[in-house]
């Protein structure tokens, strides 16, 4: 029993020591094993890894062959070294800078497939509603897109916020990244995807900031419509989409059932709807003058629209624009 205990804290002291760098690693492993089909990590329950991207569990879940664990058990004091060592590395290292000080805030785009039914989402969603809340990141506006998939519906906790529009947003990402569809998952800019830590997210946000950007203005008309301009695409700039994205932020949920019963969980901004506005044309440029169609329940004060221009064939984001529909600025 002694022995048990110290093994036990032996256990949690090393899992907490993972943190940083080394996550990362594990968790491109990860990735590199499912895209060769040699096990399953998520929903099916099959795993070797379970790697949450702000602190990651070891899992010995079946069907998990013994050779398999003996060899994990050889190499755990080899990682313990390496995440030591990755977790100092990273302490020494100094805060980003943001690009181009001084002047106006880029916006950059955080997609966040998420869902309430899994355990290692509410840890990414609190990273990236404390980026969005206190925009820390200097020169550079975070617009956050909480996306919340509804393939976790079936094992235990109906998301309220879930819809099968975002989970088919997420495979058409995958299809483009090579990669199969997981939650917590991050798309920054349609560009880059991971699962990784704070500090991650906020490093892939400065680098997508760097990047050309149309011009998104955003206007209410006098009957309470969303005027939409865009032009000054990027050079290069293939065929791209308009979408329209609504936006509530303070959403929170009281989870009685499945991998998080009993907690509360507050989200980054939650998307309510997503709807596409039509194409850039030719010349570059696209005006449109839509209607909001707000549902009754949301909470006004807490809307925002948001705009994407977003390349049709790469899926790169080339442009957004913000509004505060509760009578806020622009953000373009």
């Amino acid at each position: 029993m002694r022995n048990e205990r110290a093994w036990r804290r032996f256990r949690s002291w090393w899992l907490r020591l993972s943190e940083s760098l080394f996550c990362r690693l594990i968790s491109d492993s990860l990735h590199f094993f499912e895209r060769k089909k040699l096990f399953q990590t998520r929903v099916q329950g099959y795993a070797l890894l379970r790697v949450q991207p702000f602190g990651s569990q070891l899992l010995f879940l079946t069907p998990f062959p013994s050779i398999m664990k003996r060899i994990a058990l050889t190499l755990f004091p080899l990682l313990t070294v390496a995440s030591a060592t990755a977790l100092t590395s990273a302490r020494m290292m100094s805060s980003p800078r943001a690009p181009n000080p001084g002047v106006a805030n880029v916006p950059v785009v955080v997609e966040l497939f998420t869902s309430e039914g899994c355990s290692s989402c509410p840890a990414a969603d609190a990273a990236l509603r404390e980026l969005e809340t206190s925009q820390s990141l200097t020169g550079v506006e975070v617009i956050a897109l909480g996306q919340h998939v509804d393939y976790w519906n079936r094992l235990g906790w109906k998301d309220p916020f879930s819809s099968p529009e975002f989970t088919e947003r997420q495979r058409e990402y995958a299809k483009g990244f090579g990669e199969g569809t997981y939650t917590p998952q991050a798309v920054v800019n349609g560009t880059y995807e991971f699962v990784g830590s704070s500090q991650e997210l906020a490093e892939t946000v400065l680098k997508a900031a760097k990047a050309p950007r149309a011009t998104v203005s955003l206007a209410r008309a006098a009957n309470g419509a969303l005027a939409v301009n865009v032009s000054q695409l990027p050079a290069g700039t293939k065929a791209a989409d308009v979408l329209l994205a609504l936006t509530e932020a303070g959403l929170s949920s009281q989870v009685g059932r499945g991998e998080n019963s009993g907690r509360l969980l507050r989200h980054a901004s939650v998307v309510r709807a997503l709807r596409p506005l039509g194409t850039v044309r030719a010349d570059g440029t696209f005006m449109a003058t839509v209607p909001l169609d707000l549902a009754r329940q949301w909470n006004p004060r807490n809307l925002r629209a948001v705009v994407l221009v977003q390349e049709h064939a790469s899926r790169h984001i080339v442009g957004v624009g913000a509004l505060a529909l509760a009578g806020g600025a622009a953000l373009n």
